[in-house]
């Protein structure tokens, strides 16, 4: 076998039946991120499975593999770069920022993996027993948290926000796709090493399964979401707010929001509420100027407040969501976070207008400044400067510029 062993070494290619193997299921897991939906945490999971086994397998059928961490890069990369053609020939290419993480993370893995096996240090020390599995178990664990710290350093680095909630965000996620991955890619490794290569077909079934079922749970979701913003434009449809006034206190909310912290259901919450905030005004005899419920007297916006809450409660959403909508229009000191931030940045919308420009835009968070002893919470208001000094958000909010 060391003959066999360093022939192979001399070729370049160790193993070359197994190192087509690997490539071609993460060609096909490539190929099958098909319709797969905006923001998934791993568009590809069965192409993620399979690098992490081959970055794992340290035999095939009983025989001791050779191939090392180069080797394992190279077949990732291969087999990632074939899958991703007939999505780029349709003008879909996948974000680079999961291809350089899918190879910094197996690299992780296969660097911890490869050469303490090949050295026999883990033959040695673990055998093949509960141990060797503890062994795999470790692993698979530090690898999970190396990709949840690349990919919100990645996304921080996108966006600019704040690298804690993007983490906890990240660290979720291991729980549902994240585990199946690393669950899968481990079992086919082990599998692969007792009954040979024709267990990769067998251990891809439950994780393709599993797949399925996340498409439609997040299809689901985007729905719901879908749903709740046809809702909210029936003020629009109505007259009683500007076109794309909902649209927009939901996108920079979303943003002050994941500035100042908020992550996973909270910020959902948070978007829903502010895709719902005006709804109340639908209940009104005679409609409020251009939907601006900022300038009004304190007790009318929490007239409006409370008839929107009411109507939110009848449309089956969270009841977190109607209180926000309830809450909206109270002191700040009185208001829980979303409740704050949808309050700030709907006056910032109502006060910047849509075609006032910078000027109007400095204008407007600058008397959301000089409404901080009561209205306005101080770091709501300076977390909406930052985010708009940062460019602001899709959907025609106006930027500050910087300083």
């Amino acid at each position: 076998m060391g003959a066999d062993a360093g022939e192979q070494r001399r070729s370049g290619v160790c193993e070359p039946g197994n190192a087509l193997a690997f490539g071609v299921l993460i060609a096909l897991g490539e190929l099958a991120r098909w319709g797969a939906l905006p923001g998934d945490r791993e568009p590809a999971p069965l192409a993620a499975a399979g690098a992490l086994a081959y970055a794992l397998l340290g035999e095939q059928a009983g025989s001791s593999t050779t191939h090392g961490v180069l080797q394992i890069i190279a077949v990732v990369v291969a087999g990632g770069l074939v899958g991703i053609v007939p999505h780029i020939a349709r003008g879909e290419g996948p974000d680079l920022d999961h291809q350089a993480r899918r190879i910094l993370t197996v690299g992780f893995a296969a660097l911890c993996f490869q050469p303490l096996y090949n050295s026999g240090e883990v033959g040695e020390r673990l055998g093949h027993g509960p141990a060797y599995a503890l062994f795999l178990l470790l692993l698979l664990v530090l690898t999970a948290l190396c990709d949840a710290v690349l990919a919100a350093l990645m996304l921080r680095a996108r966006t600019g926000y704040p690298y804690g909630p993007l983490l906890r965000d990240e660290l979720r996620a291991l729980i549902g796709i994240g585990s199946a991955v690393c669950a899968t890619g481990a079992v086919m490794a082990l599998g692969v090493a007792a009954a040979g290569l024709w267990a990769l077909p067998v251990f891809c079934v439950p994780l393709l399964l599993t797949q399925v079922s996340f498409r439609r749970y997040a299809a689901v979701r985007t729905t719901n979401r879908q749903t709740i913003a046809s809702l909210a434009r029936a003020t629009e449809i109505a007259g009683c707010t500007p076109p794309g006034h909902a649209r927009r206190v939901a996108a920079l909310s979303a943003a002050v929001g994941r500035e100042l912290g908020l992550s996973g259901a909270d910020l959902t919450v948070l978007e829903y509420a502010a895709l719902m905030h005006d709804i109340g005004q639908l209940s009104l005899v005679d409609p409020v100027p251009e939907g601006a419920t900022a300038l009004l007297p304190a007790e009318e916006q929490r007239r409006i407040a409370l008839l929107g809450g009411a109507v939110v409660r009848q449309t089956g959403v969270p009841a977190a969501v109607a209180v926000v909508v309830e809450r909206q229009a109270d002191p700040y000191r009185d208001q829980p976070l979303p409740a704050r931030i949808v309050r700030t940045v709907n006056a910032y919308d109502d006060l910047a207008g849509t075609g006032a420009g910078v000027g109007g835009a400095l204008t407007a968070l600058e008397r959301l400044r000089l409404a901080t002893a009561r209205d306005h919470h101080p770091d709501v208001v300076e977390s909406l400067a930052r985010v708009l000094a940062r460019g602001g958000v899709t959907g025609g909010v106006t930027p500050l510029p910087p300083g």
